[in-house]
C-alpha cells in the first residue's frame, strides 16, 4: 500500500482519516514494525496491523480519535497476551495519527515523494501530530549495535538490491526521545506474465491483491480485459520474446502463451539472460522434457535448465481449474518474493 496516496484519497473522499502505524515490536507479534492501516470516519480501512483483537481495538481507537475536533497523535502500547488474549506473546506500540483537510497539502507532498520512489523522514511525535521532515540520509543509514548508526551498503533505490535487503526490515525506528525515523517504499517484486489465456487471466486476478507489480504480455489483439487491477500493466507486443530484454533484473518470469514455440523462445531468452530469480513455465513433465532437450541443443547451460520451474505452481494442488492453478502459481511466487 502506498501510504500517503491512500491517506490523501481518504481525506479527499471523507474529510479526514486516521493513520495507524506499528511503531515498535518486542517479541512475537502478528505484524512487523512499519505495518500500517488507514481508517476512515465510516470505519472502512485499508491495510492491516495484524488482525484479531489488536486490530479491532486499533480501529476503535482510530474512529474515536476521528470524533475529536482537533487532529491528534497518540502512541499506545499493547501487551498481546495479558491485554488482548492473543497468543503471540510479545508487545507492540501503535502510533495513531489523525489527518484532516487542513493537512491535505502536506499529505499530498508526501504522496508525491512516495510516488517518485523510496524516501525517508525524521520526525518527532507531538500531542497533535508528528512533525516530519524529508531526510535523504535516512535511506543511507541502518541501525548498528546499541542504537548506533552505520551506513547502508548503498543508497536504497529500486535498482539496488543490496541496499533494499539491508533496510527491508527497518521501515520504522522509534527512538526513546520521541523521535521517529520512517522509510516509505512500495517494494513490489516485478512479475512478467506472458500469456493472456484462461490461466493467464486467472493468475492476473490472483496476483491483484498481492505485493507484486505485474507486466502482462500477449501478442494478440483484443485479449486483455477492459479493466485490470492497479498493479497490472497490459502490454501487447508483436514480439513477446524480445520483451524479456526489457524485464528488470530479478523479475519473476511466468510463461503460459497460446503457442509452444513462443513459450520456448521466451524461456530461452529468460534463461540465457541469467538475471532472473524465477522462470516458470506452464506445462506437463513431457513438455519440460521436450523443452530441456531443445534448450540444451540451443546451448543453454545445464545448471540454468535445471532452474526452470516446470510444471509451474504448487505440486500439491491437483485441480486443473484455472483459478486453482493460478492460486498455486501465486503461492509459489510468494515463496520467491525475496530479493
Amino acid at each position: 500500500m502506498r501510504v500517503w496516496s491512500t491517506v490523501a484519497e481518504t481525506i479527499a473522499a471523507q474529510g479526514a482519516c486516521a493513520l495507524v502505524t506499528v511503531a515498535a515490536v518486542r517479541g512475537s507479534a502478528p505484524r512487523e514494525a512499519g505495518a500500517r492501516m488507514v481508517v476512515g470516519p465510516d470505519g472502512g480501512f485499508r491495510g492491516t496491523v495484524g488482525g484479531g483483537e489488536l486490530e479491532w481495538r486499533a480501529i476503535g481507537a482510530a474512529r474515536d480519535a476521528l470524533t475529536h475536533e482537533a487532529p491528534a497523535a497518540t502512541l499506545s502500547r499493547f501487551a498481546l497476551g495479558p491485554d488482548l488474549g492473543q497468543c503471540c506473546g510479545g508487545s507492540v506500540r501503535l502510533l495513531t495519527e489523525v489527518f484532516d483537510r487542513s493537512r491535505l497539502n502536506e499529505v499530498r507532498a508526501l504522496a508525491a515523494r512516495e510516488a517518485a520512489g523510496p524516501f525517508g523522514t525524521r520526525g518527532r511525535i507531538g500531542p497533535r501530530s508528528v512533525e516530519r521532515a524529508v531526510d535523504d540520509d535516512v535511506m543511507r543509514e541502518a541501525p548498528g549495535p546499541a542504537g548506533t548508526r552505520r551506513p547502508a551498503a548503498a543508497r536504497c533505490t529500486a535498482d539496488n538490491v543490496a541496499a533494499r535487503e539491508d533496510l527491508e526490515g527497518l521501515p520504522v525506528e522509534l527512538e526513546s526521545d520521541g523521535v521517529i525515523v520512517e522509510r516509505f517504499r512500495d517494494l513490489r517484486p516485478p512479475v512478467w506474465l506472458f500469456g493472456a489465456g484462461h490461466v493467464g487471466r486467472a493468475l492476473m486476478l490472483a496476483l491483484a491483491p498481492l505485493p507484486f507489480e505485474v507486466t502482462w504480455i500477449d501478442e494478440r489483439d483484443g485479449v486483455f480485459p477492459a479493466a485490470v487491477p492497479a498493479n497490472v500493466r497490459p502490454l501487447r507486443s508483436t514480439d513477446a520474446a524480445a520483451e524479456v530484454a526489457r524485464a528488470p533484473a530479478g523479475a519473476r518470469i511466468v510463461v503460459m502463451t497460446h503457442n509452444h514455440p513462443l513459450d520456448l523462445a521466451i524461456v530461452h531468452a529468460a534463461l540465457a539472460a541469467e538475471r532472473f530469480g524465477y522462470v516458470g513455465l506452464i506445462g506437463s513433465a513431457s513438455k519440460r522434457a521436450r523443452f530441456t532437450r531443445r534448450l540444451r541443443e540451443a546451448g543453454i547451460a545445464e545448471a540454468r535448465i535445471a532452474e526452470l520451474v516446470c510444471p509451474v505452481g504448487m505440486p500439491s494442488i491437483r485441480s486443473k481449474h484455472p483459478a486453482a492453478i493460478a492460486a498455486g502459481i501465486a503461492a509459489q511466487l510468494l515463496e520467491h518474493a525475496g530479493p
